[in-house]
């Protein structure tokens, strides 16, 4: 299963594959054209209060993780149409955070991969 994250502003590419927005709002400034992005996925954004109280601060970065994985948890629909997409194709996570690896696409894709370890251990 290949899964990646990119930021939104960056050029899309063929490596890419599906590209999925993951994040609440349209990233502010960018065309739909210029974005090229193959599903909005807002549902899958951690919830309003939850993305306010984390403002990207690392030292609630662990607690974040917690309570988003909580949410994704109780959101199966959208956590499984990622991971169908992912079966079939490499999937790119666009998050606009001008913060690179603590955002909601990071942890998401971490999130998903511990899914699949999971299914396949049932397996």
């Amino acid at each position: 299963m290949n899964i990646k994250t990119k930021r939104a502003y960056d050029a899309p590419a063929r490596a890419d594959g599906f590209r999925i927005l993951v994040d609440r709002l349209w990233p502010r400034g960018i065309s739909k054209e210029k974005l090229n992005v193959d599903l909005w996925l807002k549902e899958i954004a951690p919830s309003d209060g939850l993305r306010k109280w984390f403002s990207h601060d690392p030292e609630r970065w662990e607690e974040f993780k917690s309570h988003y994985f909580e949410e994704l948890d109780s959101n199966r629909e959208a956590v499984e149409r990622i991971l169908q997409e992912a079966g079939r194709r490499p999937v790119t996570l666009l998050f606009s955070s001008k913060e690179q690896e603590l955002n909601n696409a990071s942890a998401l894709k971490e999130y998903l991969e511990k899914k699949v370890t999971e299914t396949a251990r049932a397996a």
